[in-house]
C-alpha cells in the first residue's frame, strides 16, 4: 500500500513547512478566534463585570454604613441595656452569673500555657467560673504537659478540668458539644471560647457579660481578634489588612444593622440557652461557628460586636498553614450557603430584609462572588483580553472599580497602605486556592470537610531569635524558615 502523505491529514491552508509549527499554531488560533474565543471571553467580560459591580456596591454600602455607624450610631453600651456587675459586700459573688471557658486544643504545643495563664488570669469570682480545657491532642507527651499545666493552676484554687476524649469526630465542633455535656458545666449560663493561641485581657468577662445579663434577647458577644505577629512578615502583614476589614467593617455594619454577624469561632461569649435553642454544635461543615450563628439568627437572636474589646491572637506565619486555613474559611462557608439557603428563605421569625442581607450580602457576595471575581476577571479573563484586542474591557471596569476596592479595603489597616500593590497581588494569587475551595464547597466535593487545625508557633519563634542574640560565640548562620517550594 503505497504511504500517505501526512500533509493530507491537514488542510491545504495549513500545509506550511514541517519545522514551522508556530505558524500552524497561528493559523489555528486566527482559525477559531473570531467564532468561538472571541465571543467566550466577551461573555466572560460581561459576567465579570457583573460580579465586580455587585461587590463594588456591597463595599460601597458598608463604607456608607460604617461612616454613619462611626458618626452619628450610639455605641453598644447605649444601644443596648448596659451596666457592669459590680462587687456587692453583702452578696458576695451571687449577683456574678457563673460562666464556662472553653478553650479546644489540638497538639498546641507552642501556646498551652498562654492560652491557659489567659484564661485563669481573668477578672471573675473563682466561685463563678468553670474552665474547660478539652484537648483533643493525639501525642501523648503534650497530653501530659497540657494536663500537667491544669493540675498546676488547679492546685492554686482555680476550678480547672482538664477533657479529653477518645476520638475527634466533629473536631471542634465535636469538642464544644461533648464539653456542654458534662455534669459540672449545668448550672452554667453563658460560654466563652478561645482557641488555643487567644489571650483575654482580665477585664474581657466584666465588659461583656453585661450585654448577654442585662438583654434577655441577645445571644452572642463577640470581640475583635488583636494580632502579636502582625509584623512578623509580608505575609502576616497581608493577613492583617484582610482581616482588619472584616473586624472594622463588615462585623461592625452586620452588628449596628441586622445585630447579626458570623461568629468567629473564638473571643466569644454565648447564652447556653441560645446555643441548646439553635440545635447545639454541628459538624457538617468545616465552619461549625457560622452555621450556630445563622441558626440562631434565625430563631430571633440578636449578635453585639464590641470593636473596643480585643483579644490577642496568633497570625499563621507559614505558607502552608494559611493556605490549609483559607481553604476551610472558603470551603466551609460556600457549604453552609449550599445546605441553609431553602431554610433560610423559609424562615418566618425574621423579618425580609434580613433575609436578603444574610443569603446576598454576607453569603453570595462576600463568601463567594468575592473570591470568584478577584480570580477570574484580574487573573483570567483581563490578561486574555491582551492576547484578543478585539475583546475591550471598559476602563471603570479594570481600573476604576478595582483601585475603589482596594482603597475601601485600606480603612481596617492605615499604617499598611503603603503595602496596598504587594496586598493586591497577595490577593490574587490566594483568589486561585479559595475559588477553588469555594466550588469544593457548593459542590460538596472530596475536600468538602477537610479539617487541618492551624499550626501555631506562639513566642517559639521570638524565643529563637533572642537565643541567637544572646550568643557569645561564633555567629551562627540564619537558618530560612520558609521552604522554596513554599
Amino acid at each position: 500500500m503505497a504511504q500517505i502523505s501526512p500533509k493530507l491529514l491537514i488542510p491545504e491552508s495549513f500545509q506550511v513547512s514541517r519545522d514551522d509549527i508556530t505558524g500552524q499554531i497561528g493559523l489555528i488560533w486566527e482559525l477559531i478566534k473570531a467564532p468561538l474565543i472571541v465571543p467566550l471571553l466577551q461573555l466572560g467580560v460581561y459576567i465579570c463585570l457583573i460580579m465586580s459591580l455587585m461587590l463594588f456596591m456591597e463595599r460601597v454600602y458598608m463604607g456608607i454604613v460604617i461612616i454613619l455607624v462611626k458618626l452619628f450610631w450610639k455605641k453598644p453600651e447605649k444601644r443596648y441595656n448596659f451596666e457592669l456587675i459590680q462587687d456587692d459586700v453583702e452578696l458576695g459573688s451571687s449577683n456574678f452569673p457563673v460562666v464556662l471557658v472553653q478553650i479546644p486544643m489540638f497538639n498546641e504545643k507552642e501556646v498551652y500555657k498562654i492560652s491557659i495563664g489567659a484564661a485563669c488570669g481573668l477578672s471573675w469570682p473563682s466561685d463563678r467560673l468553670v474552665i474547660q480545657v478539652l484537648d483533643d491532642s493525639t501525642d501523648p507527651a503534650i497530653k501530659l504537659m497540657v494536663e500537667q499545666e491544669c493540675q498546676r493552676w488547679a492546685s492554686k484554687g482555680i476550678n480547672i478540668t482538664y477533657q479529653i476524649r477518645e476520638n475527634r469526630t466533629g473536631y471542634k465542633a465535636g469538642a464544644l458539644k461533648e464539653g456542654l455535656k458534662r455534669s459540672y458545666v449545668k448550672h452554667c449560663e453563658y460560654v466563652a471560647i478561645f482557641d488555643a493561641d487567644f489571650r483575654p485581657e482580665p477585664d474581657f468577662l466584666r465588659r461583656s457579660i453585661p450585654f448577654l445579663a442585662r438583654n434577655p434577647d441577645i445571644a452572642l458577644v463577640q470581640a475583635r481578634w488583636r494580632f502579636v505577629n502582625a509584623d512578623e512578615c509580608l505575609l502576616t502583614r497581608m493577613q492583617e489588612m484582610s482581616l482588619d476589614y472584616h473586624f472594622t467593617v463588615e462585623q461592625e455594619v452586620g452588628s449596628a444593622t441586622h445585630a447579626f454577624f458570623g461568629f468567629n469561632g473564638t473571643a466569644g461569649i454565648w447564652r447556653i440557652a441560645a446555643i441548646n435553642e439553635a440545635g447545639g454544635w454541628k459538624d457538617r461543615t468545616t465552619v461549625e461557628d457560622m452555621d450556630l450563628a445563622v441558626r440562631s439568627s434565625l430563631r430571633g437572636w440578636k449578635f453585639v460586636y464590641l470593636g473596643d474589646l480585643q483579644v490577642k491572637s496568633e497570625l499563621p506565619s507559614t505558607f502552608k498553614a494559611f493556605r490549609f486555613q483559607q481553604h476551610r474559611w472558603s470551603c466551609g462557608p460556600a457549604n453552609l450557603f449550599r445546605k441553609m439557603v431553602w431554610e433560610i428563605i423559609q424562615n418566618k421569625k425574621v423579618k425580609f430584609w434580613k433575609k436578603v442581607y444574610v443569603i446576598y450580602s454576607f453569603f453570595f457576595v462576600r463568601k463567594i462572588i468575592a473570591h470568584m471575581v478577584t480570580f477570574f476577571f484580574y487573573c483570567v479573563v483581563l490578561p486574555l483580553t491582551i492576547l484578543v484586542p478585539e475583546v475591550k474591557v471598559p476602563i471603570w471596569g479594570a481600573v476604576y472599580i478595582p483601585s475603589v476596592i482596594t482603597i475601601l479595603n485600606s480603612v481596617g489597616t492605615p499604617r499598611s497602605i503603603h503595602l496596598l500593590f504587594y496586598w493586591i497581588l497577595f490577593e490574587n494569587v490566594m483568589s486561585l486556592h479559595r475559588t477553588k475551595a469555594t466550588f469544593i464547597g457548593l459542590l460538596e466535593a472530596g475536600r468538602a470537610n477537610e479539617w487541618v487545625v492551624t499550626e501555631k508557633l506562639g513566642d517559639a519563634v521570638k524565643k529563637a531569635a533572642d537565643a541567637a542574640k544572646n550568643k557569645t560565640n561564633a555567629k551562627a548562620p540564619r537558618k530560612f524558615r520558609f521552604k522554596f517550594t513554599d
